[in-house]
Formats: structure tokens, C-alpha cells, sequence
């Protein structure tokens, strides 16, 4: 999902219309506010990542301090914000790309360049909500469940990872069950694509 913050209403529409024209669906936000109001405490991303076209400069709150709220909230990774202005300069862009914005375009920008960096934000915005959910998951394992993961992704069998944690193979089997449940894996090989 695309979510355009701009408060020029032409402007908004016709990088809907863009971004559609690319098969982004995409919202546009007449402000920081309203985006906030839809942002809300729990919002849900998007299965197909999530990007954020922000203007610099709007009235009542500011581009740079939505990105500063977000980066608070630790939302920009899954979120990847570009930044457009009609006002930039130099110093405004390295400094908005150092604390970790996406990207930056000057107003008026090239349109399929634009589009470009867009469909690569949605692409980190998706390896970045892949890596919290392996990281939820391996926050979930017991460190036993750990322990007995680390010798399966080892290629070690069920018998010879008993031996080396001295408890039984049917232990091994139940720590195994659980772990790839947790995981959401069936396989080894499963497992260890999921944690490369």
C-alpha cells in the first residue's frame, strides 16, 4: 500500500493515478493528521509492504516531524518513507536520508523514477515485515527449543542431537514438534530457509 501525505490535492491524485498505473493501490492524505488518525496504535501492514510519499513542507505539522514520529515509533523500516518537496535543497535531503529516509525527490520529479524507488521501498517495506515476524518467532522458542534448533539447521539427526544434550530422543522429538510449530515450518529445510 501506498500512502501519499501531501497537502495539494492535484498532486495527490495524480500520484494515485501513477501509482495505480503500476498496479499500487494507493491512498492519499490531505495532511499529517488524518494519515495519523489512519495509522491509529495497531495498524495492520500490508501483505504487500507499505510506502509512504511524504511532502516536506505542509501546514500544522510538518513532513520532517511525521518522519521524526514514525522513526520514534520504529515504523520507517517497515515503512520506508520518500520524501517530496517543491522547496528542497541540498542540506534538507542528506539530512532527512541520514536519519533514514528512503529517499527524496524534488517537485516536479520523473515520473517512472519516482515509481521505480517506489516499488523498491515496497520491497524492503516486505524484507523488513519478514524479518520481525522470523524475529517474533525465535523470540517465542524456549532456549532449550533454540538450543535444538541450532543442531537441527547444524544437519544433526535427531540421535546424535540427544546424545549431545544428554536427554532423550523423545525429548529432542517433543522440542522439535514445538519449535517448528512456533517456526510455522514443516521441514529442516523449511527451517533453515526461514532463518538463513
Amino acid at each position: 500500500m501506498l500512502h501519499i501525505v501531501d497537502d495539494e490535492e492535484a498532486i495527490r491524485d495524480s500520484l494515485i493515478w501513477l501509482a495505480q498505473s503500476r498496479r499500487i493501490e494507493a491512498t492519499g492524505y490531505d495532511g499529517v493528521q488524518p494519515f495519523l488518525d489512519m495509522l491509529g496504535a495497531d495498524y495492520a501492514f500490508s501483505p504487500e509492504g507499505d510506502c509512504l510519499l511524504l511532502d516536506m513542507r505542509m501546514p500544522i505539522m510538518s513532513g520532517a516531524l511525521l518522519f521524526d514520529t514514525l522513526a520514534a515509533r520504529g515504523l520507517t523500516r517497515r515503512m520506508p518513507v520518500i520524501f517530496l518537496t517543491g522547496h528542497g535543497d541540498v542540506p534538507m535531503a542528506v539530512d532527512s536520508l541520514k536519519r533514514g529516509a528512503f529517499d527524496f525527490f524534488e517537485k516536479p520529479f520523473n515520473d517512472n523514477k519516482l515509481m521505480d524507488r517506489v516499488q523498491e521501498a515496497l520491497r524492503a517495506s516486505l524484507e523488513a515485515g519478514h524479518q520481525a515476524l522470523v524475529e517474533t518467532r525465535l523470540a517465542s522458542l524456549s532456549s532449550r527449543e533454540r538450543e535444538v534448533m541450532d543442531l537441527i539447521l547444524e544437519g544433526l539427526m535427531n540421535k546424535v542431537i540427544a546424545d549431545r544434550m544428554g536427554i532423550t530422543m523423545r525429548t529432542v522429538e517433543v522440542h522439535r514438534s514445538n519449535l517448528f510449530t512456533k517456526m510455522g515450518v514443516r521441514t529442516a529445510v523449511e527451517l533453515a530457509r526461514l532463518v538463513k
